[in-house]
């Protein structure tokens, strides 16, 4: 199809891909360019900028659109909880889904009405359906049903709850309802941007958000973004109906910016928040989640190094390593994405739209993602000598454990410097060492608490903890027990374990890794190894992206099988 002339609608067009894919139609002459946002402030701001890197174009062609796509029209500008928590409008909310389509329903559709508007010859939607409707969380709301029911406490908000969170009626009235104003508009062509859910990783996927391991709610995820291709490969056999097509990148998205500044989360900086050691609470009766007497609130932000991924958030250094690592999701690029998606749109074949062929034609890891790959590592790495700080973890791209490997690695690092000198040191003395490396440096402490982990002292018996922590995962309860079985599965998910016995562990994952790499021949140059001794850099650094990259290879069994 021609772009030259044509009104073309981005849904998502202030995010990563969004962003992308607007710059790269501007190359082929739109005559005029919607850009259509959650917030009122990201639409006009994607405007803006358009408008400055485009100033010989006339400004009129950027228009700002906004608001929730997946509720009413009188709906769209309100936070959706809202809808959810007030019992009027959570009645209409599901009768919206779960009723049969009428002109009513229709009407009142705020995507509907986004279309209707427009009038575009074009949609490209690079919003993430499948995260916006799976992360509803279909699994807490039914866990404090039950509660509630123990409790003899049941009410008809409970149940509303439940219905108002299922995932597939809510999809298919989203497809319905994209259909019909498709149609009455009479656009011409659908390009959707989807989500493998598990960014081209299997059920052995390592990163999910203190949830077990697959996570229920991402494998929602990816079940929502299959179900979704399903229905858009009906869509695309409906005649009469616009030309569908769908790119799925399965790789990590990468990269808006690289800054140091506020480290957030949903958009609110982290507050560092501390306990002193003379507070270490107690381990007997029970873990309380609220328990948060002799947590310091400083008045100070999390600040460090990170790497903006859109939508996904922001990564710190050694996160964005583990996870852009060879054998985990590695990274495409948003202008990868872009190109691929208007190619296909002017009829060119990328091979990677799925609807000609759903389980064959994924967008994978790319070269360019590779070669950039070390252009970010080398921007983090100066930033972090620049601002003097280590960008450890955030605990935003989960899981915990990710977070907790990455600062034990670092405690190491801290304490040995080098890989080949954690064999000098005793595991009593390396736990001795990373607790009063902990008591003397505050900021790290600080750190580590106020992302939500815990540290479980050298004594097994103390511990400290911030305002908010992310294991053990609160599932309808107030406290847990301290037994034995529960600290220790807690340290392996998410606590930094200062017990001799961690150490015991980290200084045989070392071993392990020094004769895994010592053991490959010397004199081959070919590709076949990865972790030779140039790649751990000859044993003379720690580095602790690249260590828990291997763990969650070799130990959790996370590696990536194909690409």
């Amino acid at each position: 199809m021609e772009i030259k002339g044509s009104k073309i609608l981005v849904l998502g067009g202030w995010g990563l891909v969004g962003s992308a894919v607007c710059r790269k139609l501007m190359e082929n002459n739109p005559a005029q360019l919607m850009v259509s946002s959650l917030k009122q402030s990201e639409a006009e701001d994607a405007i803006e900028q358009l408008r400055k890197e485009y100033p010989d174009s006339n400004p009129e062609m950027f228009v700002p659109k906004w608001g929730n796509i997946f509720t009413r029209q009188d709906w769209k500008d309100i936070d959706f909880n809202e809808v959810l928590t007030n019992s009027e409008k959570r009645k209409i909310q599901i009768r919206d889904i779960f009723n049969e389509l009428s002109e009513d329903i229709v009407k009142n559709s705020a995507l509907y009405n986004l279309i209707i508007e427009s009038k575009p010859d074009i949609v490209i939607d690079c919003i993430n359906t499948a995260t916006a409707i799976a992360y509803l969380n279909i699994y807490n709301t039914v866990t404090n049903a039950l509660k509630r029911i123990e409790e003899d406490s049941i009410d008809d908000s409970v149940v509303e709850n439940i219905i108002a969170s299922s995932y597939i009626p809510q999809l298919i009235r989203h497809i319905q309802l994209l259909y019909r104003g498709l149609i009455d508009t009479n656009s011409k062509f659908y390009f959707k941007i989807g989500t493998s859910g598990t960014g081209g990783m299997g059920f052995n996927i390592p990163y999910t958000h203190s949830e077990e391991r697959p996570s229920r709610v991402l494998l929602s995820k990816n079940a929502v973004a299959g179900a979704q291709s399903l229905l858009l490969f009906a869509l695309a056999r409906t005649p009469n109906g616009p030309i569908v097509k769908e790119i799925k990148p399965t790789a990590s998205i990468a990269w808006k910016k690289i800054a140091y500044g506020d480290v957030k989360r949903r958009g609110k900086a982290i507050e560092l928040v501390d306990m002193d050691f003379s507070n270490a609470k107690n381990i007997n009766d029970y873990f309380i989640f609220d328990d948060i007497e002799n947590v310091n609130l400083t008045g100070e932000n999390f600040k460090s190094v990170f790497i903006d991924t859109g939508e996904n958030g922001i990564f710190s250094r050694g996160e964005f390593q583990a996870i852009s690592s060879l054998g985990q999701m590695e990274i495409i690029t948003p202008e990868e994405i872009a190109e691929y998606l208007v190619y296909e749109i002017k009829g060119g074949n990328t091979g990677k739209d799925i609807i000609q062929g759903l389980d064959a034609f994924t967008m994978g890891p790319t070269y360019r993602g590779g070669m950039l790959r070390n252009v970010a590592m080398e921007k983090l790495d100066e930033l972090e000598k620049e601002h003097n700080v280590n960008s450890v973890a955030f605990e935003l791209l989960g899981p915990p454990r990710l977070s907790k490997l990455l600062y034990e690695a670092y405690l190491l690092k801290c304490i040995t410097e080098k890989m080949k000198n954690v064999a000098n040191y005793s595991a009593k003395e390396l736990s001795l060492k990373a607790e009063e490396l902990l008591k003397n440096d505050n900021q790290l402490r600080k750190q580590i608490l106020s992302i939500g982990l815990a540290i479980l002292l050298n004594n097994g018996k103390n511990y400290l903890r911030g305002k908010d922590i992310k294991i053990p995962v609160r599932r309808g309860v107030t406290k847990l027990e301290f037994t034995p079985e529960n600290i220790n599965q807690w340290c392996y998910d998410g606590w930094i374990d200062l017990r001799e016995s961690n150490f015991e562990i980290w200084k045989e994952r070392i071993n392990t890794i020094m004769e895994q790499s010592n053991s490959l021949p010397t004199d081959t140059t070919s590709s076949r190894y990865t972790y030779t001794n140039k790649f751990w850099g000859n044993f003379e650094e720690i580095n602790e992206g690249k260590i828990v990259g291997w763990i969650f290879e070799y130990e959790d069994k996370g590696w990536r099988f194909k690409r």
